[in-house]
């Protein structure tokens, strides 16, 4: 007997030179940067790993709780038997844990490579042999943008017309700016607008909180952040060519408590010349690399951003700290959508 088989549809390619000019260029940026999407390399995505287990890392274990304590709500809020899109899936366990309570018809795993949801994706086809699954790579933080592929892939599963149901778990919009984070909502309301009323976006945000809370998580005691930001470097001298000495650079979180958000940098602990192929760049003692941003909400300015992006926030739940938010809002008809006016001054749409 044959067993079913999730099909793989890859959309993003790597463009080895696009990469190293996006680099080089924000290495020759004042002040330097590098794309977060940088950390994750097959030993940062194990420190990433690592991070979520740690006990000054909260996020993580505080949304599990919360779909488990809301279940029962969520089940009634969300449309049952719709398409389940999951940004960042990776090993598809947070989307696959909520299989009973969000009861998709079609189950769609996004991420930059299906490499990275391929084994899990096949494991979880044989957990449920009827639920038709796509694994899509995609670079959604570049463009949330709907490939026609995928539109027949559900058109072959008779799914054209279900509700599209959008799982962005973790927190990771806030790694977004709340321009980019705007422009990405307005994306996946798109997206939802393809499908059959009634869908939606099931989305965690990370909120506002005491600055030392937020301050340890970013930078714990045993050095696993410290490690993963460094190993950034390494990352980088594969890419490009580059000949970062991680040892030599220091991790550094610090909360920006204008724009509402948690600032990772690494900070050069000597004078020091990073070189590649065709430049390079002298760093200054003290001089800085920025690395990552983490936006943290309010529950009201989260849901203004929403209300702009063309959501209509129907629910909200949230941990006994009041630390971490987990919304439903569902899509409003594109005429709704055209009168609501944007709003994302980081003072009514942050904090």
């Amino acid at each position: 007997m044959s067993h079913p088989q999730p099909t793989f549809l890859q959309r993003h390619h790597a463009d080895d030179a696009a990469v190293r000019h996006e680099i080089v260029d924000g290495l020759r940026q004042s002040p330097a940067h590098i794309a977060p999407k940088f950390f994750y390399d097959e030993l940062g995505s194990r420190l990433f790993s690592a991070i979520t287990a740690l006990p000054e890392y909260y996020p993580t274990r505080t949304e599990a709780a919360i779909f488990t304590s809301a279940a029962a709500d969520i089940a009634m809020q969300v449309p049952p038997q719709a398409v389940l899109i999951d940004l960042g899936a990776g090993c598809c366990t947070k989307a696959a844990r909520l299989f009973p309570v969000l009861r998709p018809a079609g189950y769609v795993a996004v991420d930059i490579s299906v490499a990275f949801v391929r084994e899990a994706l096949s494991s979880l086809q044989q957990r449920h042999p009827s639920l038709p699954m796509l694994g899509l790579g995609l670079d959604f933080s570049t463009s949330l943008a709907w490939p026609d592929e995928a539109t027949a892939w559900l058109q072959a599963q008779g799914l054209t017309d279900r509700p599209r149901l959008i799982f962005y778990p973790g927190s990771s919009i806030g790694n977004f700016t709340p321009e980019e984070a705007l422009r990405l909502l307005r994306q996946a309301h798109a997206v939802c607008q393809l499908g059959g009323p009634g869908g939606g976006l099931l989305i965690g945000v990370d909120r506002l909180k005491p600055v030392d809370l937020l301050l340890a998580a970013y930078d714990d005691a045993l050095g696993v952040t410290a490690a993963f930001n460094r190993n950034l470097l390494r990352h980088v001298n594969r890419l490009i060519g580059s000949d970062f000495a991680p040892r030599q650079w220091r991790h550094v979180a610090v909360f920006d408590e204008q724009a509402s958000r948690i600032e990772m940098h690494l900070e050069s602990t000597a004078a020091q010349s990073v070189r590649w192929p065709g430049g390079e760049r002298h760093f200054a003692n003290g001089e800085r690399i920025h690395t990552e941003n983490a936006y943290k909400w309010t529950p009201a300015g989260f849901a203004k951003l929403l209300q702009s992006a063309g959501f209509d926030p129907r629910a909200h739940w949230s941990d006994a700290q009041q630390w971490f938010s987990v919304f439903w809002a569902r899509a409003q008809s594109a005429d709704a959508t055209l009168r609501k006016p944007a709003n994302t001054s980081q003072r009514s749409g942050v904090k």
